[in-house]
C-alpha cells in the first residue's frame, strides 16, 4: 500500500533529507541486487555504468527526456558563466551518451555560450589541449574581461 506523506512548512533541505532517508534502504537493496547479478571475478562497474543503471532504474524515462531536452537547449544567455556551468553539470548527467569524451564535453559547453565568450572559447578549444575545467576558467576570465 502506497502512503502519501504530507509535510507542512518543511524546507527544501528537510524534504530532501526525509526523502533520502526513506529511499536509502530501497537504493541499498537495489545495489545489492546489482552486485549479485555480476559474475564472480568480473571487473567492477565503472562509475558512469553504475549511474546509468541507477538512473534507468529510479528515474522515469519522461523525466530523463525532459532533462535531456533542457540540456540540448541550454544557453549561456543571461546566466553568468558560473551559473551556466552549474546548470550544464547538473543536466549533463542525463545525457552522458552525448558526452563520451572530454572533447565532446568542451564542445557542448562552448556551443551554449553567449557571443561575449563563444568566439574566443571556440578558438582556444581548437588550438590547445583544453579540458572542461580549464574551459570553464577560460570562459569566466573572458566574461569578466569583457564585462
Amino acid at each position: 500500500m502506497h502512503k502519501t506523506l504530507r509535510v507542512m512548512h518543511a524546507t527544501d533541505t528537510e524534504v530532501v533529507e526525509l526523502v533520502s532517508y526513506h529511499l536509502k534502504e530501497v537504493a541499498y537493496s537495489w545495489f545489492e541486487l546489482l552486485e549479485e547479478s555480476c559474475e564472480e571475478g568480473s571487473p567492477l562497474a565503472r562509475w558512469n555504468e553504475f549511474t546509468d543503471a541507477f538512473l534507468d532504474h529510479f528515474l522515469p524515462a519522461e523525466t530523463k527526456a525532459a532533462h535531456a531536452g533542457e540540456f540540448e537547449s541550454l544557453r549561456h544567455g543571461r546566466l553568468s558563466v558560473w551559473e551556466y556551468h552549474i546548470r550544464f553539470v547538473h543536466l549533463s548527467k542525463y545525457v552522458v551518451y552525448m558526452l563520451p569524451t572530454m572533447v565532446a564535453r568542451v564542445r557542448w559547453f562552448v556551443q551554449g555560450h553567449s557571443p561575449l565568450v563563444i568566439n574566443e572559447a571556440a578558438t582556444v578549444a581548437l588550438n590547445y589541449d583544453m579540458n572542461y575545467g580549464k574551459m570553464v576558467a577560460f570562459a569566466q576570465a573572458t566574461e569578466n574581461r569583457k564585462l
